[in-house]
């Protein structure tokens, strides 16, 4: 019944809002989006709002992951060869130019990928894919140049394809609030709070797409969200709630790739007592949350990466609902001491999933019946990230912070290193094992290094009991009967609007 009102109130709101389609021209877009952006800024691409808009439309990557063939694909580097253990050079496309008229080549490269590791500007891509890693990196000619890692990285050309390239104009020690790349589309306006658009590029290097401009608006509520599709106002909203999805003409689910859990901030009394952390998985009964908030095709999740993922651990399990026994964890925790008594602040995210705040609502009523003393906090994204991002915050207290993980690209090593290192930018562990076995993983190659991303997710959510690993998700998007569209599983964090046609 809540959600059929709120179906009704959200279509009410748009009917007031707009009383007639939207004027565009036939080959124009409109896009919703459930998070409004409050960064522009390429580097920050990793992030599933801000992938979605600038990522290979405003500015492309060296390589790019086949989300449905598998395997990567040129686009800015047209080759790459492996020089020796640790090095790698690249070719550059010739002939390309970025949205301000200046060609690109090996320098704005090198300028890119230093600009994303670089530690003071503190980038999403930089912090998610590459910390640990060392670069050096050197220009061979204008569409040549070399890395070389330390540690060696033998998948570098597939960690490439996360580095959005700007030209080396570009502010090195701030964000841009105007993007310039060399996709597509040109970025047009940002009307902070309103909308941001993009104008097809037509002086792009390679075939011309179809769509005109593209505006993204940002409505934070499901029902309304769908609305302005069914009723001609909008084109294609990524991702709707799952009692929204009713439509089966407009309506499409993918696997999404995001791993939604808890992480729990293991360093902090009582939370770094692991009965204290197994009594919290042993609270969640992820099977009253499937088919009722969350749709009926999430998987429970038993670590951060999805079955597809190279390292995968299929001998973990899922943790099951046993509160009785979590109750005599957290008993026989506080006999010895430990202040179980302690309130545990959940911080959640709004919007980072839909019913994000239906589902912390429903894990504190769990925790909370197994005798925990849980309070629950949302958050926007800003200030959501300002917790979820080293420096954390001192005398911050116990958490669980909510969050997903998305990691379409095959490997585990887009996870390890950020999320669990000791020195990973997302990282609450300090553990000498998992740090040497992220070091020898990722310098490893064939079934050794999947044996060792094995070793590690074990060692994280047995031995450790890092997260409160919840689901696999699911995705569903619906898309305006004019397009032709249908979503894959990278629609999570990117939106290729080269890949939108019309009937």
């Amino acid at each position: 019944m809540r959600h059929v009102f709120k179906t009704i109130i959200g279509a009410s709101l748009l009917s007031a809002a707009v009383s007639s389609a939207y004027a565009a021209g036939e080959h124009d877009v409109r896009i919703v989006l459930n998070e409004e952006l409050d960064v522009v800024e390429p580097c920050m691409a990793a992030r599933s709002n801000v992938g979605r808009v600038i990522l290979q439309n405003v500015n492309e990557t060296l390589t790019e992951f086949d989300a449905q063939q598998g395997g990567l694909k040129p686009r800015l580097a047209t080759a790459w060869e492996q020089v020796n253990e640790s090095t790698w050079r690249f070719k550059l496309r010739e002939g390309v130019k970025f949205h301000n008229g200046e060609a690109l080549d090996a320098n704005d490269v090198k300028f890119s990928l230093e600009r994303t590791a670089d530690k003071s500007m503190i980038c999403e891509v930089g912090v998610k894919y590459f910390g640990g890693t060392e670069m050096t990196i050197n220009v061979i000619d204008d569409q040549t140049l070399e890395v070389m890692t330390s540690p060696a990285q033998p998948i570098l050309p597939l960690l490439f394809s996360t580095v959005p390239i700007v030209p080396d104009s570009t502010p090195r020690n701030e964000f841009t609030r105007a993007p310039v790349g060399t996709g597509p589309y040109s970025f047009a306006q940002w009307n902070v709070g309103q909308n941001i658009v993009l104008e097809r590029n037509g002086n792009y290097w390679g075939e011309q797409p179809v769509v005109d401009t593209a505006t993204y608006l940002f409505r934070s509520d499901s029902a309304v969200a769908a609305a302005m599709v069914q009723t001609g106002e909008a084109d294609i909203v990524p991702n709707i709630a799952v009692q929204d999805a009713t439509n089966k003409d407009t309506d499409f689910s993918y696997p999404n790739s995001e791993t939604a859990r808890l992480r729990i901030d293991v360093q902090i009394s009582p939370l770094d007592d692991r009965r204290v952390r197994e009594a919290l998985n042993l609270a969640i009964d992820r099977q009253a949350l499937r088919g009722s908030i969350l749709s009926a095709d999430v998987i429970p999740a038993t670590q951060l990466v999805v079955p597809t993922t190279s390292g995968y651990n299929k001998d973990l399990q899922v943790w099951p609902y046993d509160p009785e026994r979590a109750r005599a964890l957290l008993a026989a925790a506080k006999a010895d001491g430990v202040p179980v008594d302690a309130e545990i602040k959940m911080i959640g995210r709004t919007n980072v999933y839909p019913n994000a705040t239906e589902v912390m609502e429903a894990l504190m009523a769990m925790l909370q019946d197994a005798g925990f003393n849980a309070s629950l906090q949302m958050y926007d994204v800003a200030e959501w990230n300002g917790l979820f991002i080293k420096p954390f915050p001192e005398n911050r207290g116990p958490t669980l912070l909510q969050a997903q993980h998305d990691n379409a690209k095959g490997d585990a090593v887009f996870t390890a290193y950020g999320k669990y290192h000791s020195q990973g930018g997302q990282s609450v562990l300090d553990s000498v094992r998992v740090d040497a076995l992220i070091g020898e993983a990722t310098a490893a190659s064939g079934d050794n290094r999947t044996s060792l991303w094995q070793q590690l997710f074990a060692e994280v959510n047995d031995t450790i009991i890092a997260d409160i690993p919840l689901f696999h998700m699911v995705g569903y998007t619906r898309v305006n009967p004019r397009l032709s569209f249908k979503p894959t599983i990278a629609t999570n964090s990117e939106l290729q609007l080269s890949q939108i046609s019309f009937k």
